[in-house]
Formats: structure tokens, sequence, C-alpha cells
């Protein structure tokens, strides 16, 4: 577990704007990506998480201009996510100012891309991406386990979540982002099940995301075992600052920076 848990604004990005929706569905605008990020710097994040959430659907390259941008003007720990393919992605990424890299779909299509990453730049480097969903059965009801999702959510692949999270570790991921997609942008709350689920079989940090909505969700889910806790729209629309959500962890027993 982390000394301190850190607190992370995410931006998911489609053609050089930040959107938020529900369930990854219904984008609406919330800003301009540099100028967020920079807000959230200034504010107190820990890192802030880039992810072009459309970059693997449409096989477009992320933004590097706005990789490059941000990171001349903010400075704390940026990671970037989406469209990631191969190592020299990756390298580029790092070379216009990111300091991680997450990847998702081009992983679960070849798990040696996890390996490769890590033994080119380090462990700390990469940050596997998880979007996993509650399988259901044809009525819609939960089947109590979890699957892997590409492309932004929008396709399954039958792949077990808890054991992919922990193959991927294996190979050498330095941090999983483990994002709900039941839960993303509902503000209902973290899927404490999937975070105790994921904790008890990997040791490397797990940030936990998608549900947030009010203060005490955070600490709940540092309770479950997150290292750290990301979210979206509750930054950008005003409804949580980060230090609300800082104070809120301290006062639940959890150090923050």
């Amino acid at each position: 577990m982390s000394l301190a848990a850190r607190v992370i604004p995410c931006l998911d990005v489609d053609a050089g704007r930040v959107v938020k929706g529900v369930n990854f569905a219904n984008l609406r605008e919330a800003g301009d990506p540099v100028e967020l990020a920079r807000r959230y710097g200034e504010q107190g994040a820990d890192e802030i998480t880039f992810l072009d959430v459309t970059a693997s659907t449409a096989e477009r390259q992320t933004m590097y201009d706005v990789v490059g941008r941000t990171a001349e003007e903010v400075f704390v720990p940026l990671t970037v996510g989406g469209g990631v393919r191969s190592v020299e992605d990756v390298d580029r990424l790092l070379r216009a100012g990111a300091d991680k890299v997450g990847v998702n779909t081009a992983a679960i299509a070849r798990p040696e891309l996890i390996a490769e990453v890590a033994d080119r730049f380090g462990a700390q480097v990469l940050v596997l991406s998880a979007d996993v969903r509650r399988r259901r059965d044809e009525a819609g009801m939960p089947l109590g386990d979890f699957e892997v999702t590409t492309h932004g959510g929008r396709r399954g692949t039958g792949i077990d979540a808890i054991a992919w999270c922990a193959r991927a570790a294996d190979l050498g991921a330095g941090e999983i982002l483990l994002n709900s997609m039941d839960a993303d942008g509902t503000t209902a709350g973290f899927d404490i099940e999937l975070i105790e689920l994921v904790r008890r079989e990997v040791s490397i940090p797990v940030i936990a995301s998608g549900g947030a909505g009010t203060p005490e969700h955070f600490a709940e889910a540092l309770d479950a075992g997150a290292d750290a806790v990301l979210a979206a729209s509750v930054f950008h629309f005003g409804t949580l600052t980060i230090a609300q959500v800082k104070e809120s962890i301290r006062a639940h027993g959890h150090p923050v920076r």
C-alpha cells in the first residue's frame, strides 16, 4: 500500500476536448484539457490522467500535442492512455511529456506488450487500464463475475477481469487503473466488491475509478484496498473539490499528500 493516498482527476478526451458521460455513453463537453489540468494541478491533484476515449475505436493516435502542452504547464505526474499499441507509442508519449502510459485494448490483444514496455522503460511507467463490467445473462441479470472490455467499454472480451489484472501484474504492469464500467459516471459510489477482489490478487498499486459522487465514496474505496482514487465528473462540474476529497480521506484515517 502507498504511504499516502493519491487523488487523481481524470480527463476523458475526445477530439481535443474533455468530455464526460454515464457508462461511457451520452458524452457532454466539460472543457479544455490543458486548462483543466492546470487548474487541478494548482488545486493539489497528486497526478492527472488523460484518457483518449475514442482513440482505440477510431484507430487514431493519442493527441501528442495536448500531452506536450499540458506537460509544459502542469507539474504533477501525467498519465496518458488511449490508442497505445506499441513500445514506440509509449516512447513517443514519454518524449511528449507523459510520466506514465496506460494500455488496455492492445494489451488484451497481445499481452506480451506489457512485458515489452516494462522491460524497456520500467514497470513504473506502465499502467494497465482495465475497463471492467459485471457479466450478465440474456435477461440482464448479473452472473456474479467480472469481465474486461475494450474499445472504451464497447466490446466485451469474455476474459475474467480479476485473473487478467493478476496476469498483467505478473507480466510487469506497475499499476492497475481499475475502472468499473457499471459505476462510471453514476456518482453512486465505487464498486467496492471489484476493488476488494483485485486487491486480493495483486500487490501493485490499484487506482479505483468509476462512480465517485460524495467525499465518503473515496474513503470507502481506500478502505477496500485501493491505493489511489480517480474521478472525473464530480471535479469537472464543480460537485466536489480536490481539497474536500482530501479532507474527507484524512478524516477517515488515510494519510494524504
